[in-house]
């Protein structure tokens, strides 16, 4: 037996075109009938267009399968379609999830300036989602930023916690931080 043909493997493949109905239909279902599974996903209307993230999990041949219609799928339904094989994700060492919510009046660089802050102290950010909006009663542009980082075990969460909300004050950021419960 070829342990190559029974081993899980991955492929991550992203997706975006014009929104309109059966897009997640018709990927899933060439998912499913080349025997592959979705573990994972994001999915999104992004302005008038549509954007899919998939972590699709199968055997090695199943996946080559899949590769193989990703080509005339994408032409079929004139999205722009990449895939790439990856490894599930290894901890290198012990982290900590905490979520992090952050509300402004929109402004350019909030994700900068946030991204910043947590790659200067080696804080990986895990998830991350945006969303602007009006104001209710006044309009204000407004600007939410959910995230999910991975605080390494060693960082002194209060000392964190302190700078951050030092940082968001200078931004004037509406901001928090917390451990992700259970």
């Amino acid at each position: 037996m070829n342990n190559g043909a029974t081993k899980q493997s991955h492929l991550v493949i992203s997706a975006l075109g014009e929104d309109r109905p059966g897009l997640v239909n018709d990927l899933s279902l060439a998912i499913f009938n080349s025997g592959c599974n979705i573990v994972d996903s994001r999915m999104t209307v992004l302005g008038g267009d549509f954007a899919i993230l998939l972590l699709v999990s199968g055997n090695w041949n199943n996946l080559a399968k899949l590769e193989g219609q990703l080509p005339k799928l994408q032409e079929r339904l004139s999205m722009t379609i990449a895939a790439k094989r990856t490894e599930l994700r290894q901890e290198s060492r012990m982290a900590l999830p905490y979520t992090v919510e952050v509300i402004s009046i929109d402004h350019p660089g909030i994700v900068y300036r946030l991204a910043n802050f947590f790659s200067t102290r080696g804080i990986t950010i895990h998830d991350l989602n945006t969303t602007s909006y009006a104001a209710a009663h006044t309009g204000t542009p407004m600007f939410a930023v959910n995230m999910t980082v991975d605080i390494p075990a060693e960082v002194h969460i209060a000392v964190l916690r302190e700078e951050f909300m030092v940082f968001c004050d200078e931004l004037n950021l509406d901001a928090i931080i917390e451990p992700i419960k259970g």
